[in-house]
């Protein structure tokens, strides 16, 4: 193998882009890894180890916080999730923390543990507890309060649990829960009851087999939906394994995976894992997504390396109150989305798990959002607004009110703009 000049001050420019910002290249010898500086130089292209550029934010906070940890180790995934951010002390180093979030740090009694990685540390405001990713991930004392309809299983999923992590609720597909880990844990998760289990039941091989087993058994199953916790917090290889044998069984027509990596890993979207995965095509990912602020460089090339893959992207996205509760902001999202080859397709009512009246917004907030993006955006940019019905009844779709009624043969129907239009919805007789 060949060795590999790298850019450590920008956080490696992706492959044939210029390297406008990189000051001092190194010399990495592909076999060892040593590295040496070659001097200080401008490069007009470099073949890069990860092939990330790195947001101006990210940069400054690398600098900052992480100033003896190379690029190299920066840009790896395992680095990441080996130096996640988990406790009072870490976070009072980089963020000037309210009183309320040192509160919810300092006590115990949260069912739902505190991890967050120094990448997406880094899009954090660091002076302001209001700011909308600081709130969806650093945990605050109101999420300590239950108001009323909330429960720790509020989708019902135990009761429909076949075989351990396994839930069969709809007729065709099979949620299939791989791993209680994640890279970051968002503060309105809907399985809070079960991530972060310090007993990791991830890579039980028994657990798995018998989810397995079960797909095998029932041909009704066509779909399958990974999810956890997050499937892609798992190597390669071990999914590799598990993909083979879900492509064995016959009647399973689709996988799809569920991660919020590409927004707070985006690392681990390395171009190994993207050959890996589109050895199992017809593959779909559904990126969990919050907020525009998340659109970074770096997921902008996750998301490329996906979608050059061949893999069909959707997002999914939970409706927060004083996070992305306007028009503006969701638009910008979708848009956002959209231009990363990324295809809107759910908007979630934040599911009322203990703890989350602080997040949740009233469903008419929803309904406004979507009449915001009707007709004002192309139609793919408009995502569906789902409830997912407490106690296991699935996802039912909401919509404003577009039909008026009928007069006579006539259905009534209102457009984006408020103009009413007679649609004929008779019989088919000669009008001679």
């Amino acid at each position: 193998m060949k060795a590999q000049d790298v850019c450590i001050e920008d956080g490696e420019p992706p492959d044939g882009r210029p390297a406008s910002m990189c000051l001092e290249t190194v010399h990495v010898d592909a076999q060892t890894g040593h590295t040496g500086k070659t001097g200080r130089m401008r490069v007009p292209r470099l073949t890069t180890v990860s092939g990330f550029l790195t947001n101006s934010a990210t940069l400054r906070f690398r600098r900052t916080f992480y100033k003896d940890v190379s690029a190299i180790d920066w840009n790896d995934w395992r680095w990441q999730l080996r130096h996640r951010i988990t406790t009072l002390e870490e976070l009072e180093r980089m963020f000037r923390l309210s009183d309320d979030e040192r509160a919810a740090l300092s006590e115990q009694g949260s069912a739902l543990p505190f991890a967050v990685t120094p990448y997406y540390a880094s899009l954090l405001d660091p002076d302001d507890p209001s700011d909308p990713l600081r709130r969806s991930v650093i945990p605050t004392m109101a999420e300590r309060i239950k108001t009323r309809g909330e429960d720790e299983d509020p989708l019902g999923e135990e009761k429909h649990l076949k075989v351990p992590g396994l839930v069969h609720r709809y007729p065709d597909r099979v949620l299939f829960l791989l791993t209680d880990t994640c890279s970051t844990y968002c503060r309105y998760c809907t399985r809070s009851r079960r991530v972060g289990n310090p007993q990791d039941r991830s890579l039980s091989t028994e657990r798995w087999t018998k989810a397995l087993e079960y797909i095998e058994s029932n041909p009704s199953v066509r779909d399958v939906l990974l999810s956890g916790g997050d499937p892609l917090t798992l190597p390669d290889d071990t999914l590799e394994w598990l993909l083979t044998r879900l492509r064995r069984i016959p009647h399973v027509e689709v996988v799809r995976i569920g991660t919020k990596t590409p927004a707070v890993l985006p690392q681990r979207i390395t171009p190994a894992l993207c050959k890996m995965l589109g050895k199992f095509h017809p593959l779909w990912i559904s990126i969990h997504c919050t907020h525009p602020a998340e659109h970074t460089e770096e997921m902008k090339r996750a998301c490329e390396r996906l979608a050059n893959a061949g893999i069909p992207l959707q997002s999914q996205t939970v409706l927060l109150s004083g996070i992305n509760d306007t028009v503006d902001t969701m638009g910008r999202l979708v848009h956002g989305l959209v231009k990363m080859r990324v295809r809107p397709y759910y908007i979630f009512q934040c599911d009322p798990i203990i703890g989350s009246g602080h997040f949740r917004t009233p469903v008419e907030k929803g309904l406004e959002i979507i009449k915001g993006l009707r007709g004002y955006t192309s139609g793919f940019a408009v995502p569906t607004y789902v409830i997912d019905c407490p106690g296991g009844g699935g996802k039912v779709p909401l919509m404003p009110d577009y039909v008026m009624g009928r007069d006579g043969d006539d259905m009534v129907l209102k457009n984006y703009e408020g103009n009413l239009y007679r649609y004929f919805d008779g019989d088919a007789d000669p009008i001679h």
